[in-house]
């Protein structure tokens, strides 16, 4: 594995296994089986509803805990909630992760961000961070921080390279976690020649092309998925390097233009969104 420094010291694993968009059952098995199969960093969230199955996940795979890079976020129904952190923890079964995001810039973002902090000083989360925090939400935090964050979390791709923000970044030692790392089921960016060209050089697929460039860039990146092959597949990147030719001709294909894109109204909705937990006990035939 290869692993990216963070700027408090923490090591963290340059590739992962996502669980946003599976259920229970998926994220139970995606993340037992992803351990058995060398990966060690897991990422979840509250609004995944199912840190309960990333538990079970994890210890179902025989893999110690220490062993384990574990990445959730508190949702912005969650950040005035005093107990926030601590049920968290309890849902996944640990006694810290070692990253603790607040997962959107809405309701009282700040609140969640200083329960970071005291999480971060009472050894709950061994590094913190912001997901999709961009632009105006970054600037308005680094006013505020007493603790800069270690990562953000935000979408990243070759067409979307967040060369703005990663100005911000570099200031701060902040290192990126691209979500939407394969362009969220548009197959135009998989299908660009250059990465077919490389593929065959490599003997590798356009995907995993596209995932190396990610580490390759500092990047950490997290690709979900509950088929176990291609789980496989996105781990078997590290036993070749792009040459610095080969990544700025992949640099000639970033737009600037990203796939999601939020507005101010669906941030009052997700402060005003509840999730409903997964419950303390399964059936046993889940």
């Amino acid at each position: 594995m290869e692993y990216i420094v963070l700027n408090n010291g923490v090591k963290c694993p340059v590739i992962g296994i996502g669980t946003f968009m599976l259920s229970p059952a998926e994220a139970e098995n995606s993340v037992r089986e992803a351990l058995k199969m060398g990966y060690s960093l897991v990422d979840t969230a509250n609004a995944y509803v199912n840190e309960r199955a990333v538990g079970r996940g994890m210890k179902a795979s025989g893999v110690s805990r220490e062993d384990i890079f574990l990445s959730t976020k508190l949702w912005p129904s969650e950040y005035e909630n005093e107990n926030a952190v601590d049920e968290t923890l309890e849902r996944l079964g640990v006694d810290y992760v070692d990253l603790l995001y607040i997962h959107q810039p809405a309701g009282n973002w700040l609140a969640g961000y200083r329960q970071l902090e005291k999480a971060y000083k009472e050894g709950k989360a061994k590094a913190i961070g912001i997901s999709n925090f961009e632009g105006k939400y970054i600037e308005e935090l680094e006013t505020k921080w007493e603790i800069a964050p270690q990562f953000i979390q935000v979408e990243a791709h070759p067409y979307f390279t967040q060369q703005e923000l990663r100005k911000t970044l570099d200031k701060y030692g902040i290192k990126l976690m691209s979500w939407y790392p394969l362009g969220h089921g548009d197959k135009s960016l998989q299908n660009e020649p250059v990465f077919a060209k490389l593929a065959e050089k490599y003997g590798k697929t356009p995907v995993q092309v596209i995932l190396r460039w990610h580490t390759q860039m500092g990047f950490a990146v997290i690709p979900g998925s509950k088929n176990v092959d291609h789980i496989k597949d996105n781990l078997d990147i590290l036993d070749f390097t792009l040459t610095d030719e080969e990544m700025a001709e992949i640099a000639k294909l970033d737009k600037g233009v990203r796939y999601y894109h939020r507005t101010d109204e669906q941030l009052i909705q997700f402060a005003g969104w509840r999730p409903s937990f997964e419950l303390k006990s399964m059936p046993a035939h889940s």
